[in-house]
């Protein structure tokens, strides 16, 4: 596969196609040509039958801010079709394994695209955030869903109406990653088990992962189009609006009016 985007890197070997999110120098945060080239890459990886399994990993220091601020308020998703929600369908409809390795902060989506892969392998200085409430939005990618499953309804409340923070050792506890290694070795812990797998008879992987998730992924896709939907309306809102405006002009936001 071809890289879609200087700010996406892909290789693919041994059935094995890896996705690196190259953007360091902007926190590896996601812009609109990011998110149609994951999509792209995710629908390209569904569909060759020499791809096996997917790895989604970022940097040592950083794994993902989330969206590309100024990026995004140029062109909002005002649309379900918009390259955002195309990502999300994608990565809750892969059949193939996905193995994630993060480290340091994972913000938004950073965090909410973990709850569509499989294995999650963090570095002792992963920080996970999902802070949409402060944003005057609400949760995607069928985060009010899977948080609450995957967290426990407290957890996930602090998580996503606070927008608190919470390290590797809670992610690890509540379920959401598999094992915590230090930073220089996450990645080739993904590698290593992404390898295992495509080792293994892809129809028992494909089938035990089908199984695993059934019954969810109508309920999945109902909740990702009702957030989408919702997130695109609070937007043009003036919480949103003040947040938004707030974060670029590097100031505390004031919602007491909202």
């Amino acid at each position: 596969m071809k890289n879609p985007t200087s700010d996406l890197l892909l290789d693919t070997a041994g059935g094995v196609t890896t996705l690196t999110i190259h953007r360091v120098a902007k926190k590896n945060s996601f812009t609109t040509a990011m998110y149609a080239g994951m999509a792209d890459a995710l629908d390209q990886a569904q569909a060759d039958p020499a791809v096996r399994v997917l790895v989604i990993q970022g940097h040592e220091t950083i794994f993902s801010a989330g969206n590309d601020i100024a990026d995004f308020l140029q062109t909002p998703p005002t649309t379900l079709d918009a390259p955002v929600f195309r990502f999300m369908r994608a990565i809750s409809s892969f059949t193939k394994p996905i193995v994630a390795a993060v480290c340091g902060p994972a913000v938004g989506i950073g965090t909410t695209l973990l709850f569509h892969c499989d294995l999650v392998y963090a570095g002792d200085n992963a920080a996970f955030s999902m802070p949409f409430v402060n944003l005057g939005v609400c949760p995607e990618a069928a985060s009010s869903l899977l948080a609450p499953q995957r967290m426990g309804y407290g957890r996930a409340a602090e998580a996503l109406l606070l927008g608190d923070p919470f390290m590797a050792e809670a992610a690890l506890e509540m379920g959401l990653i598999s094992r915590i290694v230090p930073p220089s070795e996450v990645n080739a812990l993904a590698q290593r088990q992404a390898q295992k797998l495509a080792a293994k008879p892809m129809s028992s992987v494909l089938a035990s992962k089908r199984l695993m998730k059934q019954g969810q992924a109508d309920l999945v896709a109902q909740r990702m189009a009702e957030e989408g939907t919702l997130f695109g309306q609070m937007l043009a809102q003036p919480a949103a609006q003040e947040a938004f405006a707030a974060f670029m002009e590097k100031r505390k936001p004031d919602f007491s009016a909202f």
